[in-house]
């Protein structure tokens, strides 16, 4: 199989609505159980798992279109290292949560390390949605100068308040933005958006 730009391009818009949609399956879940709507925790595994695994590929195929495209090599970077940062996000999520919380049970004095490593991990994951904000304005002033009167522009403004957001969460803290639902959900709605703007930018090239 030949990847030329336009099916690398359509993989990675692909696999970005792949990874938007386990991170809203994994938060909505996570909000219910908070919420006393349902009584099953998400299934942290399976899902942190496969987005490592999308990641790790959304990684690869937008280095592989960074040095095709002629264009947007801001976008793809941006992409790309969004990627790299998600599967170390994902990495210490799945490796270190676990232990670290039953070491803080067990002794009470290294809470703080505990502590230390879940801000870790967000601080991760806000730069990640940083870096995909900034892609969603990139290709969305893109689809607006090809004539996406509507989804270019929509696609940027949600990438910049993801950007806002985001940065506002991992400089002063977590409950800043209310976290989930403003920092996190613009990070996954400029994803959703951006794979949209992709595929209509690269149907016909």
């Amino acid at each position: 199989m030949e990847f030329t730009l336009k099916r690398t391009v359509q993989i990675i818009a692909f696999l970005l609505i792949a990874a938007a949609l386990t991170q809203a399956i994994y938060t909505g879940i996570y909000i219910a159980r908070e919420e006393g709507l349902v009584e099953f925790s998400p299934p942290r595994g399976m899902l942190w798992g496969t987005e490592g695994l999308l990641f790790t590929l959304l990684a690869a195929f937008a280095g592989s279109a960074l040095v095709e495209a002629k264009r947007f090599t801001l976008g793809f970077s941006a992409i790309a290292m969004s990627a790299v940062l998600n599967v170390v996000q994902v990495g210490v999520g799945l490796t270190m949560f676990v232990p670290f919380r039953e070491v803080a049970t067990a002794v009470e004095a290294t809470a703080p390390a505990a502590g230390a490593i879940v801000a870790f991990s967000f601080m991760v994951y806000n730069a990640a949605k940083i870096l995909l904000g900034l892609a969603a304005v990139v290709f969305g002033m893109a689809c607006l100068q090809a004539g996406g009167k509507v989804i270019g522009p929509l696609t940027a403004a949600v990438g910049v308040i993801a950007m806002v957001a985001n940065t506002l969460s991992m400089a002063a803290g977590r409950g800043v933005t209310g976290d989930i639902p403003l920092a996190g959900g613009t990070g996954v709605l400029a994803t959703l958006l951006l794979a949209v703007c992709l595929l209509g930018l690269f149907m016909e090239d």
